[in-house]
């Protein structure tokens, strides 16, 4: 039980800290309007790194669906604990995203514009192709993945919460190479929550949520990738 509640907390706390960083960026009457994309990337890197340090003894830190079937497909996790760790994921992305409003309802309410407040919750693409996005979401969690099985293989990265730091190097070098093609979601849950706290939470001009985009490319995106990732981390002869 104690896993389950442990991504379940630190998904929250994931969510709370990343798309605050959106938030605190881009709304109105915010202190930090316009600090940029560069804030908000380390914000997200930052936002990962936190929790994982917190919950990384108790439950691996996934926080991620893409990371949990990753991981199960390469043979690090177990699938009997896959169900209940995306359910966690979800609900703790949910929740987090329904905490953010709360603190920025002031700041939601004086913004009009609908894709600046979409964003504040999820993501969406520059430009909307969705076979190209698709392909965009596959990719950045490739890496992201492969990368994270590959931290599992140096010597002594555990120690003192070394790797942790080396997944938030991660994060941020993907946000800052990929992430203007669609926000680099690379995670189910930290999509699907938010975005379902956006269409059921009483958000003032918060216009559509874009399910038409939000249930394929930052669903079944990163999806493919993982497991792609797991494919050929497991047949490359390390």
């Amino acid at each position: 039980m104690l896993p389950y509640l442990a991504e379940f907390i630190g998904t929250a706390i994931l969510m709370i800290l990343g798309d605050s960083a959106c938030a605190n960026a881009n709304l109105n009457k915010s202190g930090m309007k316009g600090a940029g994309s560069v804030q908000i990337t380390v914000g997200w890197g930052l936002a990962v790194l936190l929790p994982a340090f917190v919950f990384g003894g108790v439950s691996g830190a996934h926080f991620n669906p893409a990371v949990t079937i990753g991981l199960a497909a390469a043979g690090k996790f177990s699938w009997g604990m896959v169900p209940g760790y995306l359910i966690a994921q979800v609900c703790g992305g949910f929740l987090g995203a329904c905490i953010v409003y709360v603190l920025f309802k002031d700041q939601f309410d004086a913004t009009t514009d609908q894709n600046t407040i979409l964003t504040c919750f999820c993501t969406r693409p520059s430009v909307r192709d969705l076979p190209r996005n698709f392909f965009s979401e596959a990719v950045i969690t490739f890496l992201l993945v492969f990368t994270i099985l590959g931290v599992g293989n140096v010597k002594g990265a555990g120690a003192a919460g070394v790797n942790y730091l080396l997944i938030f190097a991660i994060i941020v070098s993907m946000g800052m190479s990929l992430g203007g093609l669609t926000g680099y979601a690379m995670n189910p849950a930290r999509d699907f929550g938010p975005r379902l706290a956006h269409a059921v939470l009483p958000i003032k001009d918060k216009g559509s949520s874009e399910w038409s985009y939000g249930l394929i490319v930052p669903i079944f995106g990163p999806i493919v990738g993982c497991l792609l990732a797991a494919l050929l981390f497991t047949v490359i002869p390390w």
